[in-house]
């Protein structure tokens, strides 16, 4: 830090202030101590740092998914909020796996951050214990929780299908399909929620359910719509439980010459970036997700630097249901 200091014309103290809280130095002093930086090829020592000001300024994040376009955003998000104000944000993913979660939360811990964020709200009993235990800020986000952990930023997913289903009863639609993945509790409060809508409404029938254990695709929702017509179960309108699923059962629509939304309506879930464009666009829910992201990293940053905290521990985003082209309308 000596050299780079030398090499800049600074003091150490006003390297160490710029690489760990950028927004406190002028644009051009933080270029000129980047130069220096690079020019030196530099890499801070972590561990020294941390002995010296005890804290590790890292935020752990814990994801479902690497490759499930639903968490791009709420990364980004926390990407957006958090690495300007001098934290590195450490990602892992769980791969849907309970087991992987618990290796996961250990490994954060095992880094000392100052806080952990991570997807969902159903952690094992030994996940949770972890937490309790960690004796830093911990964020459960994208479900409601009944009993938070810490501090729970999510929507209510079973409601958010109910309507969903609803709309298309509402609608003038009988037989209903629900294509969905069974994978996370996400999914599966997303499953409650049809078949919940479907009870109300007296028309609930197994016959009208397809689902798979496996991670949501885009093929697996043309598949299970097909595994519905071939069985002689041919829905007037789907429920999907994510976005992926919606664009595959267009698409089986499509090779099958049924038309959409005159013959069936689809509505999915998330609002994914290509769901607008689809053609149809693809009626959807929308999950605030970035916001959450923002304002997770916003909390955790408050409860840091200042020991604030949020007046209430279960924060409700919401969502909306964005009708588009896949839905049929009424006459």
């Amino acid at each position: 830090m000596a050299d780079v200091a030398s090499l800049a014309g600074v003091s150490a103290v006003t390297v160490s202030r710029a690489l760990r809280r950028p927004d406190m130095v002028s644009a051009k002093l933080h270029d000129r101590i980047q130069a220096a930086v690079r020019e030196l090829a530099y890499v801070p020592d972590v561990a020294a740092s941390r002995l010296a000001s005890n804290r590790t300024h890292t935020i752990g994040v814990i994801v479902s998914s690497l490759t499930n376009g639903v968490f791009a955003d709420y990364i980004n998000a926390l990407h957006d909020n958090l690495l300007p104000a001098g934290y590195q944000v450490l990602i892992l993913s769980t791969r849907y796996s309970e087991g992987e979660e618990e290796k996961a939360i250990a490994t954060l811990l095992g880094q000392h951050p100052e806080a952990i964020i991570i997807v969902g709200v159903d952690q094992s009993e030994h996940a949770r214990r972890l937490l309790e235990h960690s004796g830093v800020p911990v964020i459960q986000t994208f479900q409601l929780a009944d009993d938070p952990i810490d501090i729970n930023l999510g929507l209510d997913q079973q409601q958010a299908a109910f309507e969903a289903t609803k709309t298309l009863l509402d609608l003038g639609h009988r037989k209903v399909g629900v294509i969905a993945s069974r994978l996370d509790a996400r999914a599966r409060a997303r499953l409650d929620g049809y078949s919940r809508a479907m009870r109300e409404a007296g028309l609930y029938d197994e016959k009208w359910l397809a689902t798979t254990p496996q991670q949501t695709c885009v093929k697996a929702g043309g598949d299970l719509l097909a595994r519905l017509i071939d069985s002689g179960n041919r829905p007037e309108a789907v429920f999907c439980c994510d976005d992926l699923l919606a664009l595959g059962v267009l698409f089986e629509c499509q090779r099958r010459h049924i038309k959409v939304p005159d013959e069936m309506s689809i509505i999915g879930f998330n609002n994914l970036e290509f769901a607008a464009c689809a053609e149809p666009p693809l009626a959807t829910v929308t999950t605030p997700r970035y916001e959450m992201g923002k304002m997770a990293a916003e909390i955790v940053r408050k409860i840091i630097e200042s020991g604030e905290r949020p007046a209430d521990n279960r924060i409700d985003v919401g969502y909306k249901l964005e009708l588009r082209g896949s839905v049929k309308r009424p006459q």
